[in-house]
Parts: C-alpha cells; structure tokens; sequence
C-alpha cells in the first residue's frame, strides 16, 4: 500500500469514528459543559496515547533526532486547533445539534483548501471555489432550519457561526503542522501526543484559573454520564485524532480534509438513527447541497 492510499484510509477511519464521538459527545454535552468535555476527552486521549507510546517501546529520547523549532510548531498547532477549537465545537454542538453541526461542518474541506493554498502554496481550481460555495450555501440554509426543542434560531445561528470559528481554528492548527508531519518528517504518534499534550495543557491553565475549576474538575469523578463521555472521548480523543492526523501526514492535506468531509454523511445518519432528530426537507436539501460540494471539490471535474 502506498504512503497517499494509507493516508486516504485514515482519513475516512477518522470521519468514521468522529461521527460516532459527536453522537456520544452530544449526549455528553446535555450534562457537562464543553470546557469540562473537552478536558476530559483530551485527558483520556493522552492517557491511552501514553499507553501506546509504551507498548511501542518509543521514548522521550527519541525526539532528540528532530529539531526543536518542529515540537514549538507542533505545540502551537495543539494550542489552537484542540485546546481552543474543540472547547468552541462543543459549545457549537450543545447548541445546534448532531445533524446541523454536521452541515456546518462541511466548511471544514473548503477552509483547509484555503489555509493550503495560503500556507503551503497547494493549488486551488474553479471546482474547489464552485464546491466551497454550495458548501457554504448548504450551511446558510441550515441556520434557516427550525431549532430543535429547547432553542431559538438566535440560538442557531450563534452555534453555527461558533461552529464555522471551531473549523477555522481547527483547519489552521492542522496545516500549520503539516510540512512538520510529512510522511518522512515527524513519527505519527509523537506528533499525535505533542499536540494533544499541549492543548490539554492549556485546558488544564484554564480549568485551574475559572472560578468554577471545582465544577470543572468533577467530570473526572465515575458518574452515569461516563457511559457516554468514555466510549465519546476514546473515539474522539485518542481513535480518530490518531487517524485524522496519519492522514494529513500521509496524504494531500486538500485530499485528507475532503475524505474528512464524510464524517458528514455518517453523523447525519447516526443522528437520524440514535439520536433521532428529524430529517426535514431543508435539512435534506442541506446536507445534499454540502455534500455535493465536497464531491465537486474531490473530484475538481474542470
């Protein structure tokens, strides 16, 4: 198997798992706030992360062989694309839903594109602005769907623009680190466990400095929402970070955000099934404008 097939594979695995942690984190979300999930998520990803780097018999000594300026990129890219964009995507996700986050989410493929083009000079075409504007379109319309019970279109609205912040946040933190994680440049996990341990470390700052740090640190206490927030953060947190970044490591990054995108499709499913929000006509017209998008994008036809 090639280096680009791997790196494809992966980021499909990492839609796959994501869109089970967003139906798990949802759940989550109903009783524990997004700073807190996000703490504990990083928390449990960097445990099992710290497993594997055991079992692999990779020590601290090995980061000797790579230059430092690398692990500073790697912290910084932890600092904004997991510290501060999934505190926000939570509070995007408590708002606006499984489903409707998913279409919100499709910003996420056209705003790597643009952060590629801008940072590590990857080529743009008429097909990726064509798709990246029936994406955006598809998130307009959505912000029109009526809110699920409980929220107002205020509401809404506010949670897909924190959510379009979170894609941002996150589109930066992962291609600033990419020229760092080539597929001869820094080892998946390593890279993996710098970036989680630095944004769980800035979790940690901001935990010990909120005035409710003791609310905050209750989540680490066995309660009935760990049937949800574990499997949630095990997925999320430690699965499908894994695989999101093996495939911008081994991939385009242009090609491993789009396979990304179908995350989309699997949460909008899921949320259907377990979830059961309701599949409307807007809804529908959407996720099918969003998807069509990312389609173009994959295929750039012209």
């Amino acid at each position: 198997m090639t280096a680009d097939l791997l790196g494809q594979g992966c980021a499909l695995l990492a839609a796959l798992t994501w869109a089970f942690a967003l139906v798990f984190f949802k759940l989550s979300g109903e009783r524990i706030g997004p700073l807190a999930l996000n703490f504990f998520k990083n928390v449990i990803g960097l445990v099992l992360l710290g497993i594997t780097l055991l079992a692999m018999g990779d020590g601290v000594a090995s980061l000797r062989d790579y230059p430092s300026a690398d692990i500073h990129i790697l912290i910084i890219s932890g600092f904004i694309g997991i510290a501060l964009a999934d505190t926000v995507m939570f509070h995007s996700l408590n708002l606006v839903g499984v489903s409707l986050f998913a279409i919100v989410d499709c910003a996420y493929s056209p705003t790597v594109l643009l952060f590629s083009w801008l940072f590590i000079a990857e080529r743009l075409t008429l097909a990726h602005y064509l798709g990246g504007g029936l994406i955006l379109t598809g998130i307009l319309l959505s912000s029109r769907h009526p809110p699920p019970p409980g929220r107002t279109r205020r509401q809404i609205a506010i949670g897909a623009l924190l959510g379009i912040l979170a894609i941002v946040l996150m589109a930066i933190g992962i291609v600033m680190a990419k020229p760092v994680l080539d597929a001869d440049g820094f080892p998946l996990v390593w890279g993996t466990t710098i970036r989680l341990a630095a944004g769980t470390a800035a979790l940690a700052i901001m935990a010990a400095a909120s005035p409710q740090r003791r609310k905050l640190y209750s989540v680490f206490r066995p309660a009935a929402v760990w049937k949800y927030s574990v499997p949630g953060s095990v997925l999320g947190g430690f699965l499908s970070m894994v695989f999101w970044v093996a495939g911008f490591k081994y991939a385009q990054a242009a090609i491993a955000a789009i396979l990304n995108q179908t995350s989309v499709i699997f949460a909008t499913v899921l949320a259907v099934v377990l979830l059961k929000e309701g599949m409307t006509r807007r809804k529908f017209v959407a996720v099918t404008l969003a998807i069509t998008g990312v389609v173009l994008v994959a295929l750039d036809p012209f």
